[in-house]
């Protein structure tokens, strides 16, 4: 990929880990702040209950007067009733004190429901007094617990904060605008990587919405410095560590014994061991350029033998004998290690090609590494 796209996915590495460490501490602030909001309902709870009870027993204050004032009217009538002169002043009281009774036992009901009403309040009153104050009690040990919790937590967040400024800042600000729109709609998820469901076919999906992308479209990634977003979900297309060029690249195989000459000598080429150290470092790293430069040019990448000193240093891939000699003795050059290094061909091995570049060693077209593949329809250039 080019310099954009590895610093875009830098970028996205660095924002993710950021967005993680954010999200743990909202998580652990959040905790406590649920159990305030708990505890203040609690609390509003409990003060409606203990005024409703206020009332309750105001009202039970109020029958239980009402209840002793009848009580005296009614011993008053009988007091009367007693020195009545005649039976029809008696029966008279009689009708009133009958009435008065019938009056006071609908209030003494009243008053029963009532302290029913006061007894049950007064329970649920010292159950939420208790739930209260031991919700409360949480509450002091989750703010004590989670102080050194949310420092830890505060500095994390701030440690990895400048790592994403500077990733950020290595990025072109219109790539960055599209990064930070993409970042803020997916809750971060700006990027989506390649993926190969079938190694033996040439196929990739986004692996953000499961959706087919065109052919070309780790050649355009691989070979352009240009963001490439997925057409349906509109991310940012990137290539992961573990789909290197020779494994995504279905390359056009040799025919007949050619191809099986060529699979024995790579099975061969396998099984060998190769050098180790700076010697080891070196000819990896020319190998990865010169099977860059193989599947840039759509060839099929050969193995070769690299010959240290006279002696055997393994098997290493590249674009051709030429091309990988030179990039050896380049590097060489740059790491300042010395000897003497060939380049031999392997018996039996042959550049496979595409018909729009025959091979012809020597030429110019086995040096120079073909135009890149041009985007077929339906890719997304923009967000």
């Amino acid at each position: 990929m080019g310099p954009t796209n590895v610093a875009l996915v830098k970028l996205f590495r660095a924002d993710q880990d950021l967005r993680d460490a954010q999200s743990r501490l909202d998580n652990a602030a959040r905790n406590v702040r649920i159990q305030d909001r708990r505890v203040a309902d609690l609390g509003e709870k409990l003060k409606l209950a203990q005024t409703k009870l206020k009332e309750q027993q105001s009202q039970a204050g109020q029958l239980d007067l009402d209840l002793r004032t009848r009580d005296a009217h009614i011993e008053k009538l009988r007091t009367q009733q007693q020195t009545t002169k005649n039976n029809k002043e008696y029966q008279a009281f009689l009708v009133e004190i009958s009435t008065a009774k019938v009056d006071r036992n609908k209030v003494e009901d009243d008053a029963m429901k009532v302290l029913e009403a006061v007894e049950k309040g007064q329970n649920e009153v010292g159950a939420m007094h208790a739930q209260h104050q031991a919700e409360q009690q949480k509450l002091q040990t989750m703010r004590q617990e989670g102080q050194d919790t949310l420092a830890k937590l505060e500095a994390e967040v701030e440690s990895l904060r400048p790592a994403r400024e500077a990733a950020a800042a290595a990025i072109p600000a219109r790539s960055r605008d599209a990064f930070d729109r993409l970042a803020e709609r997916y809750g971060g998820e700006a990027m989506s990587a390649l993926a190969k469901p079938d190694r033996r076919r040439e196929e990739y999906i986004c692996t953000a919405c499961n959706m087919s992308l065109v052919i070309n479209v780790y050649n355009k990634l691989h070979s352009r410095d240009e963001l490439v977003f997925c057409p349906s979900c509109g991310r940012i297309l990137y290539i992961p560590e573990d789909l290197p060029p020779e494994t995504a690249i279905h390359s056009v195989k040799a025919a007949g014994g050619a191809t099986k000459r060529k699979a024995t000598a790579e099975q061969k080429a396998a099984a060998e061991p190769r050098a180790k150290g700076k010697w080891g470092q070196l000819l990896a790293a020319a190998q990865g350029e010169s099977v860059k430069a193989a599947v840039d040019a759509q060839n099929d990448p050969l193995t070769f033998q690299v010959m240290v000193n006279g002696e055997l240093a393994g098997h290493y891939k590249g674009k051709s004998r030429e091309n990988l000699q030179r990039i050896i003795e380049f590097r060489m050059g740059e790491t300042g290690v010395t000897g003497q290094v060939e380049v031999v061909e392997n018996e039996g091995s042959a550049q496979s090609v595409t018909p729009e570049q025959p091979s012809a060693e020597g030429s110019s077209t086995t040096e120079s590494a073909a135009e890149p593949l041009v985007a077929q329809s339906g890719d997304t250039e923009a967000v």
